[in-house]
């Protein structure tokens, strides 16, 4: 089951978010994932619960599941508090943050 979360990772790292131009992942904005049989759960939190892009990030999201062959439930966290503390140092250095 591992092996199948690192795909579903993987392909996570393939969403940009659009307002900052990174993938989801190294900004810090995944969660939770839990992949049981042909189903996976990714817990996703916003870097502002107004972001306009929220839509499309959903949309990529599921797209990348699909391309798994994996259903997608995606739980958007309005509630949680994203940092930037969150984010990989890599992208951090390169932000000038």
């Amino acid at each position: 089951m591992r092996d199948l979360e690192d795909k579903v990772l993987n392909k996570l790292k393939e969403v940009i978010d659009p307002e900052l131009g990174y993938d989801i992942v190294s900004l810090g904005e995944i969660e939770e994932i839990k992949v049981e049989d042909k189903k996976v759960y990714i817990k996703f939190l916003p870097t502002t619960p107004l972001c306009p892009f929220l839509p499309f990030i959903y949309s990529s999201i599921v797209q990348k599941m699909e391309e798994l062959r994996l259903e997608a439930e995606v739980n958007i966290d309005y509630e949680g508090r994203w940092s930037i503390d969150r984010v990989d140092p890599e992208i951090r250095k390169k932000l000038n943050i």
